[in-house]
């Protein structure tokens, strides 16, 4: 088993993915941006990095992917999922007739859309649900819709509680490292690669590849590759780890025929 010392998470402290990195028990360090938290594993600044993949409701998260795939060569190492209840954050006794402008991530205002708009609020982005949180101290014109946890933090309240528009709401959380996690017997696969656009059915043929295997997918998601327009990236999770023989064997077979490939890292199932 690796030791962690030192974990850095999307902050700052009372966002989700704050409470998701408290699941590892460890010293933890806010970093401003999903691209820092990698670099600081990057440049082992610290031992593995917290940072959100993807969302049930509003699915991948971006940036996470696209610097996965261009700009670090990190491993997932865990995958963390929790479930997502968001909350309208008010200054102490404040009534909802007093709010005209709600405040949080891009990903919290679309899950609460439906409130938002019910109770005629104006939407504002803000750079975390924790940031957002802090930014309406003291104006009960304001609110912020985010983590229960940070209410304590900045002396709010909980006006109303659960009003994203659907309880189903997760988001998975993968802890990044520069080391492989070892076989679990219960291990996934993220992989992205990108197929030669002139060739038919090449998108086919490697979903074949698992198939023929019969080996499960658990997700498969495309992004521009950034190369140009109709040029895609496929991010695929699958069961099996990189040290068992038939993983081995499907990814050779998908390298050898794909102009692009990068493994991500094998890791337990959550």
């Amino acid at each position: 088993m690796i030791r962690i010392t030192l974990i850095s998470f999307l902050g700052p402290k009372g966002t989700f993915t704050h409470q998701a990195a408290n699941i590892l028990g460890d010293e933890l360090i806010p970093y401003c941006t999903i691209p820092a938290v990698m670099e600081s594993v990057f440049n082992e600044e610290s031992s593995m990095g917290v940072v959100p993949i993807e969302n049930s409701i509003e699915g991948p998260v971006g940036i996470t992917l696209d610097s996965l795939a261009h700009n670090f060569d990190l491993k997932i190492f865990k995958e963390i999922i929790i479930p997502i209840n968001q909350n309208l954050i008010v200054n102490p006794e404040t009534k909802l007739e007093d709010i005209k402008d709600v405040y949080s991530h891009s990903q919290a205002i679309s899950q609460c859309s439906e409130f938002i708009s019910k109770n005629n609020l104006q939407p504002h982005y803000s750079v975390s649900t924790a940031r957002a949180a802090k930014d309406i101290i003291g104006d009960k014109t304001k609110a912020a819709i985010g983590n229960a946890n940070v209410v304590d933090l900045y002396d709010l309240e909980i006006l109303k509680s659960n009003i994203q528009d659907t309880d189903n709401n997760k988001t998975r959380f993968v802890v990044l490292s520069k080391k492989q996690h070892k076989p679990t017997g219960r291990d996934k696969t993220s992989i992205i690669f990108s197929i030669y656009e002139d060739r038919p059915g090449s998108l086919y043929k490697i979903l074949g590849i698992f198939e023929k295997d019969n080996v499960n997918l658990t997700k498969i998601e495309s992004r521009p590759s950034k190369e140009a327009l109709g040029k895609y990236l496929f991010f695929v999770d699958f069961y099996g780890h990189v040290d068992d023989e038939l993983t081995q064997n499907i990814l050779s077979e998908i390298k050898n025929n794909t102009y692009f490939f990068k493994i991500l890292g094998s890791y337990p199932e959550f």
